[in-house]
């Protein structure tokens, strides 16, 4: 059901005179008979006629104002616990990523007085081969076996580039050497070698240089893996948002349904149990698609469109059954439309125009395997054109005379 304040146009805090004026005003607006070529005219009229029954009843009015107001303090304490909930799952993250982070860095200092006293050692390869052990020690007590091999595998390229960068320079150093030697004497000659050995032994030191900053940039990559801060995932690219327009009669069956994209393609789901007005789909991986980031997902709301016959609530549909005075005193059998064909309805005798039957299983599915209501709203009407003697005993009834 609307909002019957909105369906009036009137305020929360109008009076009854107010209210009462708003409803006739629209009543006489939209009447059936006023409007015989607009198939929508029926279910306004029934919609404004329920707005008026809920608001000039006191009782009903502050049913529906406690229940608004209920459902508004409800949704903002959800958000408030939210949020709460949120800030605590932030706090402990930070707090886990920081004890992570200090047994690391403790960890971390360790590995460097450990390359600095290999280092001071001896000869480079011995010096190498200790740091490179260091490092698997240190990673092994970290982080166990598995995460030795990993570092293993991101070791050795850079050991093997600092090899490859020692015997360059080697070689482009040696060159200059050799042609000094054939040009000069062999005194010159014992010279250049001495030079060279000297060059050589200062390659040697820079080579261990290299290789002690082997484990700082070995753990380094491991804080940021373990604390999350390194290799994140890419990016995600913002959701595509559409609005689908589907019928009553698509929802029962649950349709195959294609929507616009707002870039102009065209994406199709079928509709699921549980669907109603407002509902969302989202479609995973069906937005935008940018370059270096996760694509985004199309989320479509679903907008049910109006329908001359039924109004929809939630998954209840209702319908307007009109009656005639002698029908609603009676009683009668009638027929009335449902969402799944005609429906036959028994109306008790005495049944007034705040009467409503409730057919069960005839509404729309919903997401647990069922279905809402049907619901029939029967609605008195008067004869098109006046009745002498139903005047006159009107008459009689309101005057206290009695034929």
């Amino acid at each position: 059901m609307r909002d019957p304040y909105k369906v009036l146009g009137v305020k929360r805090d109008a009076d009854a005179d107010e209210i009462k004026a708003a409803w006739r005003n629209m009543a006489k607006a939209v009447h059936p008979d006023h409007n015989q070529g607009d198939p929508t005219a029926t279910a306004r009229f029934a919609e404004i006629g329920r707005a008026y029954e809920t608001l000039k009843d006191p009782r009903k009015r502050n049913l529906f104002d406690s229940a608004v107001r209920m459902a508004e303090a409800k949704k903002q304490e959800q958000t408030i616990m939210q949020q709460r909930q949120a800030a605590r799952e932030a706090a402990a993250r930070a707090k886990a990523a920081q004890a992570n982070a200090e047994r690391v860095m403790e960890e971390l200092a360790r590995a460097n007085a450990s390359a600095q006293k290999a280092a001071a050692a001896g000869a480079k390869q011995q010096q190498q081969a200790g740091s490179t052990e260091a490092a698997e020690e240190m990673v092994e007590r970290i982080f166990g076996a598995q995460a030795t091999r990993s570092a293993g595998a991101q070791a050795q390229p850079q050991t093997q580039q600092a090899y490859s960068q020692q015997a360059h320079s080697q070689q482009a150093q040696a060159k200059p050497h050799a042609a000094e030697a054939a040009r000069q004497p062999e005194q010159d000659t014992a010279e250049s070698e001495t030079a060279r050995a000297e060059d050589e032994q200062t390659e040697a030191t820079t080579g261990t240089g290299v290789n002690m900053s082997l484990p700082l940039s070995l753990l380094t990559s491991l804080v940021r893996r373990f604390t999350g801060t390194g290799q994140p995932g890419p990016e995600k690219a913002p959701d595509e948002v559409a609005t689908a327009t589907v019928t009553i009669e698509d929802i029962m069956r649950g349709s195959w349904t294609t929507v616009s994209l707002p870039e102009g393609r065209e994406v199709g789901f079928a509709l699921p149990a549980g669907t109603t007005e407002g509902h969302q789909v989202r479609l995973k991986g069906q937005g935008f698609k940018l370059p270096g980031m996760q694509r985004g997902d199309a989320v479509i709301n679903i907008h049910i469109a109006p329908d001359p016959r039924f109004t929809v609530d939630g998954f209840d549909v209702h319908a307007v059954l009109p009656l005639n005075i002698e029908n609603a005193v009676l009683g009668t059998e009638a027929r009335v439309d449902g969402p799944q064909g005609p429906v036959n309805v028994t109306v008790p005798a005495w049944s007034g125009s705040d009467k409503t039957i409730r057919i069960p299983d005839q509404g729309l599915p919903n997401d647990s395997g069922g279905k809402g209501d049907l619901v029939v709203e029967l609605r008195i009407m008067l004869w098109e054109k006046p009745d002498d003697k139903v005047t006159d005993l009107m008459r009689s009834m309101r005057e206290g005379l009695f034929l």
